[in-house]
């Protein structure tokens, strides 16, 4: 006889029979740039609501002390805003320590002064070398030094720490490559620090992630950066999406990365969070300020993960400004 005790236990027996989904679970470790973290911090947020069972830790230890973690084996993923140095390279190799270096976004260096500093507007990167090379400590002290039109009032200077990876690309791109800067400036690598530093002081100037500018804009003052270059437009430019994406703002615009360990790619809650990762996100870094790639450049770096393509796009070397990241995975393997 049929009816629905007999319908409810053959679906009863059918349910038991079908073995239930497995929730995924894990740990995922990321540690490295402050620059990157906004990014990884939204993107994890957003994976643990849609896998509640997993647990995404990020660390914040600059992309050079992120680098020294993921090479000793310590972390999965490795948040940095310049490409993998050569002795960071080799620290990995003699740790047998291979990785996947995957592109994420984009982001311009600002230059920001106080609010009440009325007298500048736009600097030269000869002028920013002049006022943040080595030969400047102790030196090159007030504003008019300069530039003689500004006050002869001291000048006070907040940057990020020798571990930054910020600091890293700003010391290339105005110094000089291995030129470093001088040493005497207020240091964080916590970029919140030096935006309280900047916004409390008068006669301060500082640089740091566009996305802490934006965060912030109500208690900053945004400094234009004329490069002398006519192909970049008249004058002086403010970076902007449109300015940092089409390599205008320059030469402070710069991609920013995700490094991967080969052996953690291959654990389930790792491969999930990086799928998780591309397809969220151009939405997720336009969220917290960043600039996203086109959607065709998210394809190729997917494809780089999915076929396990290891080492450096820039084989070792600083980015550069103007890169275009879709040109660069194009040519790649």
């Amino acid at each position: 006889m049929h009816g629905p005790s007999s319908l409810l236990l053959a679906t009863t027996l059918l349910a038991a029979a079908i073995p239930a989904r497995a929730e995924l679970t894990g740990d995922v470790r990321l540690d490295g740039s402050s620059t990157v973290y906004p990014i990884s911090e939204a993107v994890g947020e957003e994976f643990q609501t849609t896998h509640p069972k997993t647990r995404v830790t990020i660390g914040v230890s600059g992309t050079g002390g992120g680098f020294k973690r993921f090479c000793a084996g310590e972390t999965d993923i490795s948040n940095a805003s310049r490409p993998i140095k050569p002795s960071e390279v080799e620290a990995c190799v003699a740790a047998k320590v291979e990785y996947v270096e995957l592109p994420i976004a984009y982001d311009g260096l600002a230059v920001v002064a106080n609010p009440a500093n009325d007298w500048l507007a736009c600097m030269t990167p000869a002028e920013l070398k002049t006022l943040w090379e080595p030969a400047a400590q102790r030196t090159v002290m007030r504003w008019n030094q300069v530039r003689p039109a500004w006050p002869d009032e001291e000048i006070h200077l907040f940057g990020p720490g020798a571990d930054s990876g910020t600091y890293d690309y700003f010391a290339e791109a105005i110094v000089g490559k291995d030129g470093g800067t001088r040493g005497d400036f207020q240091a964080s690598e916590d970029d919140n620090v030096l935006v309280q530093g900047i916004a409390g002081d008068k006669l301060a100037l500082g640089f740091f992630g566009l996305a802490y500018y934006e965060e912030n804009k109500d208690k900053l003052k945004l400094v234009a950066i004329d490069d002398g270059d006519a192909d970049n437009g008249a004058g002086c430019i403010k970076p902007t999406q449109a300015t940092v994406e089409n390599g205008t703002y320059s030469p402070l615009s710069r991609p920013l990365f995700l490094y991967v360990r080969t052996t953690s790619a291959e654990r389930p809650e790792i491969k999930a969070f990086l799928d998780f990762y591309f397809e969220n996100a151009s939405a997720l870094i336009s969220e917290v300020g960043y600039i996203p790639f086109p959607p065709d450049a998210y394809a190729l770096v997917k494809r780089r993960f999915e076929q396990r393509v290891t080492g450096s796009l820039f084989d070792g070397a600083e980015s550069k400004a103007g890169l275009t990241i879709l040109q660069l995975l194009k040519q790649a393997p």
